[in-house]
């Protein structure tokens, strides 16, 4: 099978299954590994605790990004 026909044919399916065809490219281009996904699974339950508990302040999203595009303009 080419890849345009492949292409063509995934397409064609419902949404629910191009959604699953991509998700298994992608993890087959970048597979998990448990290790380090363990890792960042503790860092955000810590920062979450943290910002819950009003240890550190979050900054909201816009913020974040006015100050990126002021910075890098």
């Amino acid at each position: 099978m080419k890849t345009k026909d492949l292409i063509t044919e995934v397409i064609d399916l419902p949404i629910e299954e191009r959604a699953m065809v991509v998700d298994s490219i992608l993890k087959s281009l970048n597979p998990t590994q448990a290790d380090i996904d363990k890792k960042w699974a503790a860092v955000a339950r810590r920062h979450l605790k943290e910002l819950r508990s009003g240890e550190v302040k979050g900054i909201p999203g816009d913020d974040v990004f006015q100050r990126t595009w002021e910075k890098f303009s």
